[in-house]
């Protein structure tokens, strides 16, 4: 499904106040129904709860993982697992220099130096070829994770990428995602176990104290929160 801008804003905003209540697995549905092959969903692989619900509803649901070339090793080996145990189309995309190329053309700890350059370069442009084939896509975006995303609809217009997003579990709690995963027996990063409770690349990554926001943990010391993708 080819979608217009003024048709995928429209679209977006219908859909966000129609399933606003809907369960994820209904918000998933529609998203399928209405987009077909034009649907993908990404993946972090901190857990496989997205990959779980997706793949039920649509098997063969093609996954864009976003191989940084800074992520732990713990998460390099749930990929691998997740794409073995679960009913997907696995796309690993790599950004277009390596990290040593990076570090020959920009100097090394691009990352440390100034962190929103490293981002754009490892996460963003990446995505935004990755997502050309298609018309919308998945997210496990919660509201409840951040300040910055409180304000998620469960469907939305993706200005940047001219795309339909869609956020089945925009509206779950903590709770709702460990019983969930409880549940379902849902793989789950080992990181997680070990108090890294948002996990991204692990010179930006550190283990969150109780008590702090899960976020916490990502960026720590500097007033950069999200990577870019989202915001």
């Amino acid at each position: 499904m080819n979608v217009t801008l003024e048709d995928g804003q429209r679209l977006a905003e219908r859909a966000a106040a129609d399933l606003e209540d809907a369960s994820a697995q209904e918000i998933i549905q529609w998203a399928a129904d209405t987009f077909g092959d034009g649907l993908c969903m990404t993946s972090s692989m901190a857990d496989a709860l997205m990959v779980d619900l997706a793949s039920k509803v649509v098997p063969g649901i093609d996954v864009i993982f976003l191989d940084t070339g800074y992520h732990f090793a713990e998460t390099i080996g749930t990929r691998d697992a997740v794409a073995q145990i679960y009913p997907i189309n696995l796309i690993n995309v790599t950004p277009l220099r390596t990290v040593a190329e990076q570090d020959r053309d920009l100097g090394p700890r691009l990352h440390g130096r100034n962190p929103n350059i490293c981002c754009h370069l490892r996460k963003v442009e990446p995505l935004q070829r990755a997502l050309e084939p298609y018309s919308a896509w998945l997210t496990g975006l919660r509201r409840d994770e951040a300040a910055t995303r409180r304000d998620i609809g469960v469907v939305q217009w993706d200005r940047r990428r001219q795309m339909v997003k869609v956020n089945p579990i925009a509206r779950w709690t903590q709770d709702d995602v460990d019983a969930y995963m409880a549940d379902n027996g849902v793989l789950v990063n080992p990181l997680r176990y070990d108090d890294y409770l948002s996990i991204g690349c692990a010179p930006c990554t550190r283990r969150v104290a109780p008590g702090e926001d899960p976020r916490a943990g990502r960026w720590a010391g500097l007033s950069k929160t999200e990577c870019g993708i989202h915001l």
